[in-house]
Formats: structure tokens, sequence, C-alpha cells
């Protein structure tokens, strides 16, 4: 009976360790970073002034996805306090590659718990939609259950868009209302 308690006890500590590594990952404690500034319109990550266009002002990212090409930080200028954060994941003129990358980054953010502190836990949820090589753009836009007060306005998208190139691009704002 005892050695079946203890196979048990190890059991049990086997799979509460392994199911933890399924949602710690770089990209979901830089998204995490990310959430908890929105409510600031990213003032504490938000870097060096890159440029300005079109009524915005663009600055560097202070926390970035590993592996990404650019993380920017957007600020519609007065009158309106419209931030994003916009993060270029990767970029290839090779549909399959940018595919598998937009994949992998899906499963990465799908089911994460995100954990502010203040407000309870909630898990970001979503559903896998690819684009065909014709409709040159996908866009997966995440739900968080329960809904925290943090996320009321809070919008996460992962897209995968064809110009000239196959972009993967994440951004974190405010929903339209």
């Amino acid at each position: 009976m005892k050695s079946i308690q203890i196979l048990l006890l190890f059991m049990v500590t086997t799979l509460t360790a392994s199911a933890q590594g399924v949602f710690n990952n770089q990209t979901n404690a830089a998204l995490q970073q990310v959430i908890e500034d929105y409510p600031n319109r990213f003032r504490n990550i938000t870097g060096e002034r890159l440029r300005e266009h079109n009524g915005f002002t663009d600055y560097k990212s202070k926390i970035s996805i590993p592996g990404s090409v650019d993380c920017v930080i957007s600020q519609v200028n007065p009158p309106e306090k419209i931030c994003t954060w916009t993060c270029s994941l990767f970029v290839s003129n090779n549909y399959e590659q940018a595919l598998q990358k937009y994949q992998e980054l899906f499963d990465q953010i799908h089911n994460t718990i995100i954990r502010v502190k203040g407000e309870k836990p909630f898990i970001i949820t979503g559903t896998f939609a690819a684009p065909d090589q014709e409709n040159k753009s996908a866009s997966i836009r995440f739900q968080f259950h329960p809904v925290p007060q943090l996320a009321q306005s809070l919008r996460v998208e992962l897209n995968m868009i064809h110009n000239e190139n196959w972009d993967v691009i994440l951004t974190v704002t405010k929903q339209a209302d």
C-alpha cells in the first residue's frame, strides 16, 4: 500500500512539473509584461523615439520577443491617447516558413495564463486560422477567460500578412469602440 502511495505521489509531482512548462516561455513572459503596462499606455516599456509619420509617433519597445525583427510602440499624436505595441516576429518570402512560424507562435500564446498584480489570473485563447497563399492574410484575435478589468478594452492579435514578403505580427492595442 505504501509503495502505491509513493508511486502516485511521484506521478502527480512529475505531471505537475511538466504541465507548468507548457505555459512558461519567453513569448508569454514578454506578452505578460506588455499587457501589464497596457493601462499605463505602455509608458514603462517605451524606449527611444524612432520617427513621426501620418499623425503617429513610433518608439522602440523596451520589451521584445526573443528572435523578433522589431518591436515598436506607436502613439497617436494628441488629442488621442491611443497606443499600440506591435512586434514583427518573422519576415520571409517563403509561405511555408512563415506559416510554420505563425503556427508556432499561436501555439505559444494560446492557453497562456497571464498573472497581473491586482487582477485575477486569466487565460488567453484563440482559434487558429491559416491564410492560403491567394488570400494574403489571416488574423487571430485572442480572447480572455475570465475577462479581467484590465482587458475590458484590450485587443491581442496575431497576424500573417503578405505585402512584399510574408510578415508575422503580434499586436496589443485598444479595441475599437
